[in-house]
Order: structure tokens, then C-alpha cells, then sequence
């Protein structure tokens, strides 16, 4: 068993739900030996987008809905996820929750709980925000690369006073808008369109520039603040300097940002593998490696925001406008594992820290999720550090068609997967029924 801060030979013993006893003698209905297996906490994913299939998301459909790509996580060892949940035009924060958390309960495999997404900070989104908060929804989405942000930073800095004064976090996405503008019209000068252009569109300034800004917002009105998919050593650096002052700031990457780098976009498909922020250079993956291993990054979270190839390579699009987002629920965990603690670049408890406590913690779900302890849901993960699979998107569970890791060997799998006491997975097998997932209650923000 291994969980943070803690490793060790152990029997767990599980009733209703919840770990009741690590150690000493006991029974049980259902018994299983996982001697020579490795033991940890079920993934906390806090950034995915599973949008029902009734509702668009900021003008995106993707795939996958909360049926399909909660099956997704649990096969990957995935036991809660964090979804994104757009309003309508004209919808409160509190109208998307209240359809999201509908669409889940009824179609959700894993536990999950929801990030209201701060479209118009208006005087009805911001009273939305304390009574949210008190009914457990403690944190709220930001895109910096939204142009209607610079129209409102005032409200928008009101909007963070109430997330801190309510004892949330907010989840920032760090591109500047003006930036990207400007390089898409400067490209569209040159007639440089082509997909292979992409990262020109959303350069590595845009980024900087936006996490510079986060960073300042932090400080100045003292709001916990999470910056999802963090892609670039210099973005990172920004992060540290706010770290560094006593600043609440917290770091995601994702895997595309430690497997992929920005060369993909010279191959002929190249466009499949876009997201925003576009892949960066091998200095970046290595920076995110490190950010990981050294603790300048707290989390690993997929952005699972997948299409199908034929949109991902829709001959239409041009560089400004490719279509964002791939499936990574299924296979984050154990890539991780695979390219992170079998080659020595992780400890297994770094492993644990940044797929399940740390998003745990900053989301105010632990000590419920992301533990291995007496009182926690008994949601873990046995895996098989030795077997090996080829990764093949069209037969994994996303309904998306292919993975950017397709052909890729990776070994370090779920042999079970557990959630609150349950086994739902037994290898690429998916045994829970839609609907069984639940949402995890959750209490403030707690800083890790």
C-alpha cells in the first residue's frame, strides 16, 4: 500500500463504503489477494470535460458525456473527477450546476463533483457564488483567454474577492487573449494558416503574459488560485515567483505537456494533437518533469476534452481555429506511472501526491478522497506495475476514436479499481452500472 507520506505491507478491510481497518485480523465477504500488487488512493482528475450531449460547452461538443468517459476513468484508475460545467448564455453559475449535476447522477460511473464557469460577472453570477459555496460547490472556473475578460477585470477581481471570502479556490486558464489575437492576425497577413502553425497562433508569451496576471490577481486579493494545464518552463517560472512570496498559487499540467512536444505539429495529422496551450519544446517537458518531481507542480489532470479524428483533422480548420482536446482519462494513470516511476523520475509517493491527494486537498475532498487511512472512501486503486499493453484509442472506452499515444507501449496497469468499496473495473473491464457514481461532497479549499 502506498499513499503519501506512508508505504507498507497491509491488509484493508472495507465496510460500507469506507476503510474501516489497515492491519490486524479480519474478514470479509469478498476477499482479494493482491500480493505482489501495488495499492494506492483512486485518481482524483479534477479538470475534464464530460458535457451532456443536450448542452454545448462555450460552442464545443466533445464526445464523450459523463457516461462514456467516467467508464473512461474508471479503467485508467480515475475514481472522481472534476468536471467543468459551462452556463448557457443567459444562465446563472447555479443553472449549470444544477443541469450538470442532473446529467451526472444519472450517467455518471465515477464519483465527481463541479467547477461553475464564470462566463459574465455579473451582480447574478457573483450572489451565485456564497450559496454555491455553501452547498459544497467550492470553486469557480476563469479563462483569461476569453476577450470578454478584458472587459471586465473589475468585475472579475470582485468575482475572486467572493471565491477567497467564501473559502474556495479558482481555477484560472492562463492565455492572453490580446496576444493571441494579435498573432492570428499577423499569421493570417503572412499566410501562415496551416495547421503546423498552431503553436504561432497561442505563442508561449500569450501564456506567460496571462500567468503573470493570475499570479498579480493572487496577490491582490488573496484568492487561492489553481492554473490549469501549465505547458511552458517560463509560465512555470511566474508560478514560483508568487510561490516563492507566500502567494496561493497552485499548478496543473497534463500529460500532453510531458509525452508530446511542439515538433507533432510538423506530421501530416498534426492537428490532432491540439489543445490550449499548444505542445511546447523538449526544454518545456522537461521543465514539467522536474515542476513534478520537485514540487513546483501540485497536479497531474487530463483536460479529457475529446473529438474524433475526423473533426480533430477537418481539412477546414486553419491554424486559428483547430479543434481543441483529446482522451486522456484512460490513459494519464498509467503513463504516469509508466514513463514517470518506472524510469526513476517520480517516487511513488510523488506518484500518489499529484493523481490523487494534492486535487484532493486543494478541492476540498480529503480526507474523504485521496487516502489510504481508516474513515476514507474506500477508493483505491491495485495495480500491476509489470503488465504491459499497446495503446489503441479506437478500443479503449472514450468515444473518441484515437489516442495521440496510439502504438505507444506502456507498462504499469489497474488489475482493480475500487470505488467506495466496490470493485468497478477488473482490468479493461468496466463492471459499474451509469449512474452509480455520486457527488463527493466537498468542504473549503484547504492549502497543501
Amino acid at each position: 500500500m502506498v499513499s503519501t507520506g506512508a508505504r507498507g505491507e497491509v491488509d484493508i478491510g472495507v465496510r460500507d463504503g469506507r476503510i474501516a481497518q489497515l492491519g490486524g485480523a479480519m474478514s470479509g465477504a469478498r476477499e482479494l489477494d493482491v500480493r505482489g500488487l501495488l495499492v494506492t488512493p483512486g485518481g482524483v482528475d479534477p479538470h475534464v470535460h464530460l458535457t451532456p450531449p443536450t448542452r454545448a460547452a462555450g460552442g464545443w461538443r466533445w464526445v464523450d458525456d459523463f457516461e462514456s468517459g467516467t467508464r473512461a476513468a474508471l479503467a485508467g484508475g480515475v475514481t472522481t473527477v472534476g468536471n467543468i460545467s459551462f452556463p448557457e448564455r443567459g444562465e446563472t453559475l447555479a443553472d449549470a450546476i444544477r443541469h450538470d449535476d442532473a446529467q451526472a447522477a444519472r450517467l455518471s460511473l465515477a464519483d465527481y463533483f463541479l467547477h461553475p464557469v464564470l462566463m459574465e460577472p455579473d451582480a447574478d453570477n457573483l450572489a451565485c457564488l456564497a450559496p454555491l459555496h455553501k452547498a459544497g460547490h467550492t470553486s469557480v472556473k476563469i479563462f483569461l483567454s476569453f476577450k470578454r475578460f478584458d472587459r471586465k477585470v473589475s468585475e472579475y477581481l470582485e468575482a475572486l474577492r467572493e471565491v477567497r471570502a467564501a473559502g474556495g479556490i479558482a481555477l484560472v486558464h492562463c492565455e492572453d487573449a490580446a496576444i493571441i489575437d494579435c498573432c492570428c492576425t499577423l499569421l493570417r497577413e503572412r499566410g501562415d494558416t496551416a495547421p503546423r502553425f498552431y503553436p504561432e497562433a497561442r505563442p508561449v508569451q500569450a501564456e506567460v503574459v496571462a500567468t503573470q496576471r493570475a499570479v498579480g490577481f493572487a496577490e491582490t486579493t488573496g484568492c487561492p488560485t489553481y492554473v490549469v494545464h501549465l505547458a511552458s518552463a517560463r509560465a512555470l517560472e511566474a508560478c514560483h515567483d508568487g510561490r516563492a512570496r507566500g502567494i496561493p498559487v497552485y499548478v496543473e499540467t497534463r500529460p500532453l505537456y510531458l509525452h508530446l512536444s511542439r515538433e507533432r505539429f510538423e506530421d501530416p495529422d498534426g492537428a490532432k494533437y491540439a489543445g490550449a496551450p499548444p505542445l511546447r519544446e523538449p526544454v518545456d517537458v522537461d521543465a514539467m518533469w522536474a515542476g513534478l518531481g520537485f514540487g513546483g507542480i501540485d497536479v497531474l489532470a487530463t483536460d479529457h476534452a475529446p473529438w474524433m479524428l475526423a473533426d480533430k483533422l477537418d481539412p477546414a480548420q486553419t491554424a486559428m481555429e483547430l479543434r481543441q482536446g483529446v482522451a486522456d482519462l484512460e490513459t494519464c494513470l498509467p503513463m504516469l506511472f509508466s514513463a514517470g516511476v518506472r524510469r526513476g523520475r517520480l517516487s511513488l509517493e510523488q506518484f500518489v501526491a499529484v493523481t490523487s491527494t494534492n486535487p484532493a486537498k486543494l478541492f476540498g475532498l480529503y480526507p474523504r478522497k485521496g487516502t489510504v487511512a481508516v474513515g476514507a472512501d474506500a477508493d483505491l486503486v491495485v495495480g500491476d506495475p509489470e503488465e504491459t499493453r499497446t495503446i489503441d484509442g479506437a478500443s479503449m472506452h472514450s468515444r473518441s476514436d484515437f489516442s495521440p499515444y496510439d502504438g505507444w507501449e506502456v507498462t504499469g496497469w489497474p488489475r482493480y479499481t475500487i470505488r467506495r468499496g466496490e470493485v468497478v473495473a477488473e482490468g479493461a473491464e468496466v463492471l459499474a452500472p451509469a449512474g452509480s457514481g455520486v457527488l463527493a461532497p466537498r468542504g473549503p479549499h484547504r492549502p497543501i
